[in-house]
């Protein structure tokens, strides 16, 4: 059995295969699309889907502000956030001022010294310099007291964003906002969008050469895409292949991004460098490369971009590292701090360690000087971090975010009260497996549906992300290969056939797995269906999120023991029951925890239930063995064990030999053992050890006696059937054993085990049901 790493939840509730529909009419009834007119709208999206920015509410009343400044000169300044979306935001809004010809330019505040939103010092720096007009692009919604401050200074402040509404609404000159805005009936725009439906009515036209910028922003920010956003992503992606922007060229080409662009490369190639400015530096410098119009400048920037980049990964790395060698496997929620964390990426550490150890992770900075905590938290599906942290908002300076990540400063006294409260709360609230991550299952496949066709049919459905997440489809079906793949041999490969389709499953990073999926079983894989194309042939292929077997497996090393063999085990399962031969001394586990070693004499009932059970030496008792395994209830069994007497290979003496031989030492009668036993072997070409052997059992049967190394016969002994001799019998028994368990095939050993071995089915049903 190899358990999954994450929940599998299947749309239908089910593994089996649906097919009273197509998949496309699933994947359609998932997303709620039923009608054929709603079905069209979403697989052709149209611009024209998108509203009148004039359902925003006072938008005219902003218009007419801006055009007054205009008209006089006046200053303005466009204030964003150093986010992907902000500063998207912030190079559409200015795009379109700067076409009016407006005096403006922007501001955006620096993470480590002002933080999220408005600041006061920042607007009157701002109004010192003559800037009479603020306009908020992705923030400003929260910020009541900044609004009244604005209005001290004497100056206007627009409010474009499109965060959660607050208890208060802040007093500002107007309001751009979709939930502010009862006649704009889509809720849920990213900034970049409020921002550029608002340079729409500017303008008076849809300037659709700024989609690109658009696209960035909605796929960075993590938006639901349906609606309106499904609409700008798709059009944005096509906008970005013919893009006029010179940045983005620019940046498009320093990432080697082809003409073709899609979410995925948005959202893991282009959001995360602009990302990284704001994270490091000053995100200025990105909103520059968005807005430039020269190319060499485009190409300094993007240089530095990818630096920073580059530097922002090590950092992450390091600090994921450090963070790694503090981690209590006790703990249900992991709260660590450093000093010297870099606080623009802890949330980007904080993410990994989620998926690395399926529980809620708070990565914190020290900060020396006010004697606080300060980072970011992420934490799984199951446990509203946003929530529990909002009931004891009282131990925290300042906190916020949503269920899943969140931001916030503490004092470090507050610390172990968190810790506390927090582990205390999600113990009470999960069982073990509600820690694991969700994977959401369309449906079923089987081998024959997978079809370029089929994979074209799923790529209409894209850009794909939040709320339109790829579709995963589950395979269950014996691999017809199996192999470690990649320099380092790090990612999986499995191979799947039928008829004459083959489909490969790729696992990248999943290389490990390797050693824990046994010959001729059947693996279930849950993952994207993708075209794959190789000297000019396409073939349908699966690129894995997850892998699970079933059944229990027969991990087969047989007459290979070393401890490269057993190690990558021990050192994944936990439970690990090693049985060896008495008074053997095994190296290769001793120092690993977990381990329990017992011989074949020892008493079967002290062996606890076992994860894997390890068979080191051949068993002198099948009987025994039977015991062992079914007291042990192993969803796994490790077969290492050689040979030493070989006794299945040495073929038993015939009747004949025996009457040969006791023919001979009753003619020469005493018989010299190290004089005569020579002649004996050289005049039949017999073995010492087959020799041997018919004298031990002439033994048993008191034929012969032997005194100071001299066979006398014993011409009164009874006659008796050869199989009454001990010795014979043994040889008998040890040859069945090693036909039985060495000397067999794969297949017909672990045939030998299921008839012969009743495992705890109750055990295993609820071991399945994990899955």
């Amino acid at each position: 059995m190899l358990k999954s790493k994450a929940n599998w939840k299947f749309s239908n509730g089910t593994d089996q295969n649906d097919s009273s529909n197509s998949m496309i009419d699933s994947l359609f009834q998932e997303r709620g699309i039923l009608t054929i007119e709603d079905k069209e709208h979403f697989l052709h999206p149209s611009l024209e889907k998108i509203q009148s920015p004039t359902n925003f509410h006072q938008i005219e009343k902003a218009k007419e502000r801006i055009f007054k400044a205009i008209e006089q000169d006046e200053k303005m300044i466009v204030y964003g956030d150093y986010d992907a979306d902000g500063v998207t935001s912030t190079a559409v809004l200015m795009s379109a001022l700067m076409e009016l010809g407006a005096n403006c330019d922007y501001y955006i505040p620096n993470r480590f010294e002002e933080g999220y939103g408005l600041h006061e010092v920042a607007m009157k720096k701002l109004s010192n310099q003559g800037v009479s007009v603020i306009i908020t692009v992705d923030t400003g919604i929260a910020n009541t007291v900044e609004a009244d401050f604005a209005k001290v200074l004497g100056m206007d402040l627009i409010i474009t964003d499109h965060h959660e509404i607050q208890d208060e609404i802040p007093d500002a000159y107007a309001i751009i906002h979709p939930k502010t805005s009862p006649n704009y009936s889509f809720k849920q725009l990213a900034g970049v969008g409020v921002a550029f439906q608002f340079a729409h009515y500017l303008l008076d036209y849809m300037p659709t050469h700024l989609l690109d910028l658009v696209a960035i922003g909605t796929i960075a920010d993590l938006v639901p895409l349906l609606g309106e956003n499904r609409i700008f992503a798709y059009h944005g992606i096509k906008q970005l292949a013919k893009t006029e922007n010179i940045g983005i060229q620019v940046l498009k080409k320093h990432c080697k991004l082809m003409d073709d662009v899609t979410e995925r490369d948005i959202g893991f190639i282009i959001a995360p460098r602009l990302n990284a400015v704001g994270r490091i530096a000053d995100a200025n410098i990105a909103v520059d490369l968005l807005l430039t119009e020269d190319e060499e400048e485009a190409i300094q920037i993007a240089e530095y971009i990818e630096k920073l980049n580059t530097e922002r990964q090590q950092i992450v790395n390091k600090i994921v590292k450090e963070a790694e060698q503090h981690v209590n496997d006790e703990d249900g929620i992991i709260i660590l701090y450093d000093e010297n964390w870099h606080e623009g990426v802890l949330g980007i550490a904080a993410s990994r360690l989620v998926k690395r150890y399926d529980r809620p992770v708070m990565m914190l900075t020290y900060k020396k000087e006010t004697d606080e905590l300060k980072g970011s938290a992420r934490s799984i599906p199951a446990f509203n971090l946003f929530d529990h942290c909002m009931a004891i908002n009282d131990l925290f300076t300042n906190f916020g975010g949503h269920s899943q990540a969140a931001g916030m400063t503490f004092p470090l006294e507050h610390l172990e009260q968190i810790k506390t409260i927090l582990n205390e709360k999600i113990f009470e609230q999960l069982s073990p497996d509600d820690f694991k991550q969700e994977i959401q299952i369309s449906q079923s496949i089987a081998i024959t549906q997978m079809t370029e066709e089929l994979v074209q049919q799923i790529n209409m459905f894209a850009p794909f992300g939040m709320k339109n997440e790829e579709p995963v489809f589950h395979l269950k079906k014996i691999p017809t290969q199996l192999r470690q793949i990649g320099q380092d041999k790090n990612h999986l490969k499995l191979q799947f056939k039928q008829k004459d389709i083959v489909v490969d499953a790729i696992g990248f990073r999943m290389g490990h797995l390797f050693y824990y999926i046994s010959p001729n079983t059947e693996v279930s894989v849950v993952g994207k269906l993708q075209l794959n194309e190789w000297n000019g042939n396409k073939t349908v292929q699966i690129l894995l999120d997850d892998i699970a077997v079933n059944e229990w497996q027969l991990f087969d090393y047989r007459g290979r023991r070393h401890d490269k063999n057993i190690v990558p085990y021990l050192s994944h399962f936990k439970n690990n029951t090693v049985v060896v031969n008495s008074n053997k001394q095994i190296d290769d586990v001793i120092g690993y925890e977990d381990v329990h070693i017992f011989t074949y004499e020892s008493d079967v009932s002290t062996i606890r239930k076992s994860d894997i059970l390890y068979l080191y030496d051949l068993p002198y008792d099948l009987d025994i063995l039977r015991k062992i395994i079914q007291q042990a209830n192993p969803s796994c069994i490790h077969v290492s064990y050689g040979v030493t007497e070989d006794a299945y290979l040495q073929t038993l003496p015939t009747r004949d030999d025996f009457k040969w031989l006791y023919g001979y030492l009753v003619k020469y009668s005493p018989i010299h053992l190290k004089v005569d036993l020579p002649k004996v072997v050289h005049m039949k070409k017999w073995t010492n050890e087959r020799v041997v052997f018919i004298l031990k059992v002439f033994l048993d049967l008191k034929f012969i006696t032997v005194q100071d190394d001299v066979i006398y016969v014993n011409k009164n002994s009874e006659k008796t059937d050869l199989h009454q001799s001990r010795t014979y019998q043994l040889r008998l028994k040890q040859s069945n054993i090693e036909k039985t368990l060495y000397y067999s095939t794969y297949d017909e050993l672990k045939q030998w085990l299921e008839q012969n071995v009743t495992f705890d089915r109750t055990n295993r049903e609820e071991l399945l049901h994990e899955l």
